[in-house]
């Protein structure tokens, strides 16, 4: 696998690359990140080792991220149009306009046509809903989103962070009226947030919708950065608010598995991280964010990394996601509808399914 290993993104014949460079980090405004000329620099090597797919949004970086992007269109040292550019709605570039964020005709036309702006293109190839918003039907937003595709301003369209049924609503309408449906998914998913494992990812993989990953490094926690040895020290400068300075014993043990089979391979640790995250079912594109060159050049090493089934499963087994209701009630009962069970010389699958109850009851 390489960059240049494209797949094709859901029910759709848009190729991406199998890492998308993300760009939160892109720009200084949020007190950390890319500075412009670096930011160019991490750009100009993702295109020119293969990658295709640039991942943006209207809020990042206060809007800096977009115009970095657009700046470096701008310099037409590429093809505008051999390029996926991607950028998002919902969030709120002005908190005093009540209508200034969400998913509503009005927001997601005035979102679209400032992002066009900084990013100086005269069309997104996938628009993404960046969140969930409660407050405005789905159907404004299909529709809305339908009649920008049919005037050529966006390609396609995609969703993040929503819930299961939410999106499943939304496809079914998209289907039914139809209009555009999403194609690709984000979702945090890495081998400290496995949860996604129990509806989304199934969901996406029967509502036609691929999966682009963000934060497999997990805030930074399975870089290699994080160690036993400086438990209770601060390491990183950007997440020290959100992230414990003393892990649990468990993520501890995920991060001693990683940097054992690093060491074997001779790669970094994030890129074996990143690798067990692009090998899972589902995933099209795995979303990567760089704040320097060198940490891009390190964690494009996981598109070359072919992880063996003993090293996946040592590492999926140290950090299996808690089934939900009815995840654990329904565990192992397929091959057991397809085998059946005889009871009085009736075939029965129940009998088998529920054996804590009087199996005559169920026959």
């Amino acid at each position: 696998m390489s960059l240049s290993n494209y797949s094709t993104l859901g029910k759709s014949g848009l190729r991406i690359s199998p890492l998308t460079l993300g760009t939160m980090t892109f720009g200084e405004d949020w007190g950390w990140g890319a500075s412009p000329d670096d930011a160019h620099q991490i750009l100009k090597y993702y295109i020119e080792n293969g990658g295709n797919a640039i991942d943006t949004a209207n809020i990042y970086t206060k809007g800096h991220s977009e115009k970095i992007i657009g700046d470096f269109l701008a310099e037409k040292s590429v093809r505008r149009d051999a390029l996926v550019i991607s950028t998002k709605f919902w969030g709120n570039m002005y908190p005093y306009d009540v209508n200034g964020g969400g998913t509503s005709r009005k927001s997601i036309i005035q979102s679209l046509e400032k992002s066009l702006k900084r990013l100086q293109t005269d069309y997104i190839d996938l628009y993404w809903m960046h969140a969930y918003d409660p407050h405005t039907p789905i159907e404004e937003t299909l529709s809305t989103l339908n009649d920008l595709v049919s005037d050529g301003k966006i390609r396609y369209i995609a969703i993040s962070d929503t819930p299961a049924w939410k999106i499943t609503e939304a496809q079914m309408i998209a289907k039914f009226s139809r209009w555009s449906s999403f194609i690709g998914l984000q979702l945090e998913y890495s081998l400290l947030e496995r949860s996604v494992e129990n509806e989304l990812i199934p969901m996406a993989l029967e509502m036609g919708l691929g999966v682009i990953p963000w934060a497999p490094l997990k805030e930074g926690i399975l870089s290699g950065k994080y160690t036993r040895q400086n438990k209770g020290q601060h390491v990183s400068g950007r997440n020290e608010d959100r992230i414990s300075t003393g892990l649990s014993e468990d993520t501890y043990t995920i991060i001693d598995q990683l940097k054992f089979i690093a060491n074997e391979r001779n790669v970094p640790v994030s890129a074996i991280a990143i690798a067990w995250v692009m090998h899972q079912k589902g995933i099209i594109s795995t979303l990567l964010g760089a704040r320097t060159l060198e940490q891009l050049k390190q964690n494009i090493i996981a598109s070359e990394l072919a992880l063996s089934k003993e090293e996946l499963v040592s590492l999926s087994q140290l950090s299996a996601p808690a089934l939900i209701f009815p995840h654990h009630l329904l565990q192992g009962t397929a091959d057991l509808l397809q085998a059946g069970t005889t009871v009085n010389g009736t075939t029965s699958n129940v009998a088998k399914i529920l054996p804590q109850h009087d199996n005559e009851r169920y026959v």
